[in-house]
C-alpha cells in the first residue's frame, strides 16, 4: 500500500516525465506518441516505475529500447524540474503498459462474438 507521500511524489513524476516527453526528449521519441501512464515510487522513494503507453506507434520495442538507451538524460532533465522540490531524484524504469490496447482487443473480441445485449428487468 502507498503512503500519501509515496502517491504524491509519483503524481510530480508522472506530470513531469509527461512534460519532458510531450515537448524537451521529442528527438529520442522518433514522433511517437507516448503517455506516462502510471508512476510507482518505492517505499524509499529512490526507484520509480514509469510505465508507458503508446498509441498508433509503429515499434513498440524499438521505441522502449531508445528511452532505456537515454534513460540518464531523461533522469537529468526530471532532476532539473523537480529537484528543488525533493531530496530524491529516483532511479527511472520503463515499463510498457498494454492496458489500453488488451482492452482495445476485448472489445474487439466481445464485438465479433455478436453478443445481443441482456435486457433489463
Amino acid at each position: 500500500m502507498s503512503s500519501t507521500r509515496q502517491l504524491k511524489y509519483s503524481k510530480l513524476i508522472q506530470k513531469e516525465l509527461s512534460d519532458i516527453f510531450q515537448r524537451d526528449k521529442r528527438g529520442i521519441l522518433e514522433n511517437t506518441f507516448i503517455t506516462v501512464a502510471d508512476v510507482r515510487v518505492s517505499a524509499d522513494l529512490g526507484l520509480a516505475k514509469v510505465y508507458i503507453s503508446m498509441l498508433l506507434a509503429k515499434d513498440k520495442k524499438k521505441t522502449m529500447d531508445n528511452i532505456n538507451k537515454h534513460k540518464s538524460e531523461v533522469r537529468k532533465a526530471l532532476g532539473e524540474r523537480i529537484g528543488k522540490q525533493v531530496r530524491i531524484i529516483p532511479e527511472l524504469v520503463f515499463y510498457l503498459d498494454e492496458v489500453e490496447e488488451n482492452a482495445q482487443k476485448m472489445d474487439a473480441l466481445i464485438k465479433s462474438l455478436n453478443i445481443p445485449p441482456a435486457d433489463k428487468p
